[in-house]
């Protein structure tokens, strides 16, 4: 029948199954977390012939989730363009644009650099975002959700069996929105492009994407200074017309580009079967897997600005940095009932190429305008099962001095005990040179040049989480060393000592009869390096929502209710559209609660999303920022749906 792409990330060998239904025609929900190593299955069935667990999405780890049409709160958190959960983050007005940082996860650094200019990849969708299929009959999911004064994002797959050993999907998200403030336009577009085949007897199997992607925001640079004081002051005269403000750039704008080929595929030159005959006892895999990827930022302005540097060339700007990486592993897998699982042991050889196609300065002392380099890495991963005990353990290592030089250790085990106990530990262990764009940069502005020598960033996680039914907790103690970052002046710098990040949080919902209290409370603090790594003390997140079937017969579930958001007050990074990064500033603190409402309804399989976004606005100060010059947005109202249907 119908699906739903889960934007939240999924443990390894962990399958979130939402949607037991009592009675496939009604909407009287429950909700059930299974593993996928469980032979235990929701057997509703659709039309005779086919059930919900036939419709089944892959990630890129091997991970099953199944159909899900159900209305839930976790969904309504995640209907917003990322389709993410943004608890830790912070938006910017207008969808489309960057995020500030409310917290941060070290246990996902990659083990080698990327090009950087994080603030513009929130919407990058990664190699482990890809998502494949396995449908009984052709299958589609649309999302809409409106825009800032002018636009919308959709999100649209489609994926089909042409076989049941071959599966096609073919997905676009493009977002247009014109936003509340001068110079506020995004136009973002996701084209993905997915396949996976298998032999008979599944000899040979192949899977592959290919994801093309482009972010282009106008970038204003904030309010003005006297524009920002209007603001603050709630002047009447621009408070129902936040076009009349004035901004620090009229003519820049950025623009993110990315295209990737991906494609893994793998023979079996062993295995041997079971007593019974009908499943694999152990097999022996030979595999091979190639990427190529290409990113490209562009900051382009048609007259340089003094606030970005009073000493550059003149004449238009239009710096375009580009990356290139090719990446090709050869694996063997083997798994077997007397080994405990699932290993894996590969090697790969990367080659990069970084930086300008000519020198974008003539007036610095730069000479080289790109990195070239390739290096070899080692590398095996472990999935394992004893009884009740999950272990999933990777790692990898690339010898040498080069900037792909270092090693990635990640580790995580797993405990549950039906679905009244889960708990989970995990260790990471990650060192690499910072990303491309603190090693060189050029641009037509003179302080925006440099080549540098930077230290291998040291990260060491531990953690853990625990999930029961009275609610769940989750820890993180972090540690870096020589923890890179850009300075108050949008230089590239490196922390002379340990920064020692802890972050916790509690999660826990309290049901009334048709009511309910859902409550997240995350704790943070920075022991050593609080000047460098700035988070706030407290984040949290209430919700207090009405849910119940209306109507004879149940034909539509509703949900209202009202979201209480509130962090703390901080010295929030500032954005630098230049550098498309946050860097550290000491000027202004910003933390404030925002109140939201909202009305959700499902009718068979459509959701339909209404929320007013900072109703708080109206009987609060003018104090909401995004980053300092940015205000976050003023009430709106927004309407969405996320429809899904078959053939």
């Amino acid at each position: 029948m119908v699906f739903c792409i889960f934007g939240a990330s999924v443990f390894s060998q962990i399958r979130t199954v939402e949607g037991g239904y009592k009675n496939p025609n009604k909407n009287n929900i429950t909700s059930k977390r299974m593993d996928s190593l469980n032979n235990g299955e929701l057997e509703v069935i659709l039309d005779g012939k086919t059930k919900y667990t036939d419709y089944k999405i892959i990630s890129h780890r091997k991970d099953t989730t199944i159909v899900d049409t159900t209305l839930t709160l976790q969904k309504h958190y995640r209907f917003n363009f990322l389709r993410k959960d943004d608890f830790e983050l912070l938006a910017f007005h207008n969808q489309g644009q960057t995020f500030n940082s409310l917290a941060y996860d070290f246990s996902k650094n990659s083990i080698i650099p990327d090009i950087g200019f994080t603030a513009k990849q929130f919407n990058y969708i990664g190699i482990e975002d890809v998502k494949y299929y396995q449908v009984p009959t052709p299958t589609t999911e649309i999302m809409y959700r409106t825009g800032l004064e002018q636009g919308q994002v959709v999100d649209a797959v489609f994926t089909a069996n042409f076989s049941k050993r071959l599966n096609v999907a073919l997905a676009y998200k493009g977002l247009r929105s014109l936003g509340a403030y001068r110079r506020s336009l995004s136009s973002t577009g996701n084209f993905r492009l997915s396949f996976h085949y298998e032999t008979p007897e599944s000899q040979y199997s192949i899977r592959g994407h290919a994801v093309n992607q482009d972010f282009l925001n106008q970038e204003s640079g904030g309010l003005t200074e006297v524009s920002m004081q209007y603001f603050l002051n709630d002047d009447p005269t621009f408070s129902n017309d936040r076009g009349r403000l004035d901004v620090n750039f009229n003519d820049a704008e950025s623009l993110f580009e990315s295209k990737r080929l991906y494609f893994e595929h793998d023979f079996k030159i062993l295995s041997s079967k079971d007593s019974l005959g009908d499943k694999d006892f152990s097999n022996l895999k030979i595999g091979h897997a190639f990427t190529r990827d290409s990113k490209f930022f562009t900051f382009s302005q048609t007259t340089p600005s003094d606030l970005i540097d009073v000493n550059r060339i003149t004449g238009s700007v239009n710096n375009r940095t580009n990356y290139l990486l090719y990446d090709n592993q050869l694996f063997l897998d083997f798994n077997s009932k007397y080994v405990l699982g699932k290993f894996r042991v590969k090697t790969t050889y990367k080659t990069y190429t970084y930086g300008y196609e000519s020198l974008q300065n003539n007036t610095v002392s730069m000479t080289r305008n790109q990195l070239r380099g390739n290096a070899v890495s080692f590398g095996a991963n472990w999935n394992g099962r004893i009884k009740n005990f999950y272990i999933n353990a990777s790692t990898s290592i690339t010898p040498g001095k080069a900037r792909l030089a270092g090693n990635d250790f990640y580790a995580e085990a797993l405990y549950k005990k039906d679905s009244l106990l889960k708990v989970k530990a995990r260790l990471k262990i990650n060192n690499r040179l910072p990303n491309f764009n603190f090693q060189l940069l050029q641009s037509n502005y003179n302080k925006y040049n440099w080549e540098t020598n930077m230290a291998i960033v040291g990260t060491r996680v531990i953690g853990g989480e625990i999930d029961t039914k009275w609610g769940s907790a989750s820890l993180d103690i972090t540690n870096i060393n020589n923890h890179a970052y850009f300075d108050e002046n949008g230089l590239p710098s490196q922390y002379d000592g340990p920064v020692n990040y802890l972050k916790a949080k509690v999660s826990k919902e309290f049901k009334f009869g048709k009511f309910a209290l859902d409550n997240t409370l995350m704790y943070q603090n920075v022991a050593n390096g609080s000047s460098v790594l700035r988070v706030p003390d407290f984040v949290t997140r209430n919700t207090f929502y009405y849910a119940d079937n209306w109507f004879k017969g149940d034909p539509i579930y509703v949900q209202i209710g009202a979201t209480f958001k509130y962090f703390s007050k901080y010295n929030a990074n500032a954005f630098n559209p230049l550098l498309g990064e946050f860097t550290l500033q000491n000027d202004s603190e910003i933390g404030y609660p925002m109140l939201d409402l909202f009305f959700n309804g499902r009718v068979k399989r459509t959701r339909i999303y209404f929320k007013a976004d900072n109703v708080s606005s109206f009987f609060l100060k003018k104090n909401y920022l995004s980053a300092p010059n940015y205000p976050y947005r003023d009430f709106v109202i927004r309407f969405g749906l996320v429809w899904n249907w078959f053939i």
